[in-house]
């Protein structure tokens, strides 16, 4: 019986990437080539092809896949690398004609992702999403493990060895969503802690590479890992620190983007990336000396859309300005007088100052406002409470609720104006 198990990977690697007609976005050889390096390997070349659409079984058209075969066999090949995404028949397809490794992008993440993770929850994460990725190539791998003929007489033992693979395989990704559940409940726990506190919560968000982590390590004078590499740190790290103008503040350094990160993935980190939906700002660090600052951009606002933070207010920096010629750190401002963008250089520290300005302008404490609400208005100051606003509160002898409230104009406003209000309504005081 024919027996196929996947060959073992290597550090020689083909690059490969295949253009489908309208259907490339911004894909970028250079990013794709930091991927590699980023996962070790030694790039001896990098291939391209065009086609209208994907071949079903190769993905390639068969005399690419007999260049490559020559290629693989020519230079001793150890992996095979595709800058797209292929089906698990493809995969194995390719496998079986190249006598070597073939990984897709998801592939070539997950590996990358698995060399960098360092922390319980994120060796969890990364667990998750590679299993999620195995489940569909499970189908098949190995031909000995093909179901089992039924009729008289030919019925199998019971399960076959696929069936017992994919069911431990669920039971594992269970077990897997439990305990990122347990992390995400206690993580849950402590922001709540620093809500009563009323200490903000800063996330740093931006596309891989584009320094974060060395901002990260500016600002809480920290020593988190930074590299000039993509996903140089992958787990999530939380400090507490003390700004100016600001007073405490917990910074948050989260994973970075990339153009077409699978689905998958984003749900395997949804854990990690629940501090960018709960933050009370997110400072969208830019590499301000990209070419692809731009597609950047749009990728990280793609990204936190899909994880539920696109409402969170957003303070643009664009970091690097050192390697810009005729650049200095300075501030933009919009059509109203307030702060747009900073630009900074974390690596050297010039215009720390000025990010620590615009967040406190952004993060500037609401003020104290005292209110008098009647017995009528029971809605509204139970709205107040489940807004963590309400600081002291008295009833005097007709029975009207005074309350101290910290909260901000707008968030007060819009308050009142579901209620049929505006602020001078509950600023008097009644009989």
């Amino acid at each position: 019986m024919e027996y196929f198990e996947r060959p073992v990977g290597g550090e020689r690697a083909l690059l490969v990437h295949l253009s489908l007609q309208g259907r490339d976005r911004y894909e970028d050889e250079q990013e794709f080539r930091e991927l590699a390096r980023s996962a070790g390997v030694q790039i001896l070349d990098y291939l391209r092809s065009a086609r209208p659409r994907p071949d079903p079984r190769y993905f390639l058209g068969r005399g690419k896949v007999e260049e490559l075969q020559a290629r693989v066999e020519e230079d001793d090949i150890d992996v095979v690398l595709f800058d797209n995404p292929l089906s698990p028949a493809q995969e194995r397809n390719l496998e079986k004609e190249l006598k070597c490794r073939v990984l897709d992008r998801t592939g070539l993440i997950l590996d990358i992702f698995a060399q960098r993770a360092r922390t319980h929850e994120g060796k969890l994460q990364v667990e998750l999403a590679q299993l999620e990725h195995l489940a569909s190539r499970l189908v098949r791998g190995w031909t000995h493990l093909e179901r089992q003929k039924g009729g008289i007489g030919l019925r199998g033992p019971g399960e076959t060895q696929l069936e017992t693979d994919r069911r431990l395989l669920r039971l594992r990704v269970a077990q897997l969503r439990e305990r990122l559940g347990d992390v995400q409940r206690t993580r849950d726990l402590g922001r709540a802690a620093r809500v009563k506190a009323e200490i903000p919560t800063i996330a740093l968000v931006g596309y891989t590479n584009a320094g974060k982590s060395t901002l990260f390590n500016r600002l809480c004078s920290a020593e988190v890992y930074a590299a000039d590499q993509l996903f140089a740190t992958l787990d999530p790290t939380l400090r507490r620190v003390s700004l100016a103008g600001v007073g405490p503040a917990v910074v948050a350094d989260t994973v970075g983007f990339i153009r077409q990160l699978p689905h998958h993935l984003v749900d395997a980190f949804r854990a990690t990336l629940e501090e960018t939906v709960q933050a009370d700002l997110l400072v969208h660090v830019v590499d301000a000396a990209s070419s692809e600052r731009d597609q950047h951009i749009e990728a990280v606002e793609l990204v936190l859309s899909e994880v539920g933070a696109g409402e969170v207010p957003v303070l643009m920096v664009f970091n690097k300005v050192d390697c810009l010629l005729l650049a200095e750190a300075h501030m933009d401002f919009d059509s109203d007088g307030q702060i747009q963008r900073v630009w900074i250089s974390a690596r050297d520290g010039s215009g720390m100052d000025l990010l620590d300005q615009a967040i406190a302008s952004r993060l500037r404490r609401p003020r104290v406002q005292q209110l008098c609400l009647g017995p009528q208005r029971g809605a509204l100051r139970a709205r107040l409470f489940a807004e963590n606003a309400v600081r002291a509160e008295h009833v005097d002898e007709h029975g009207v609720w005074h309350l101290d409230v910290q909260i901000a104009e707008d968030t007060l406003s819009r308050i009142l104006y579901h209620e049929g209000l505006v602020l001078a309504d509950v600023q008097e005081m009644l009989p």
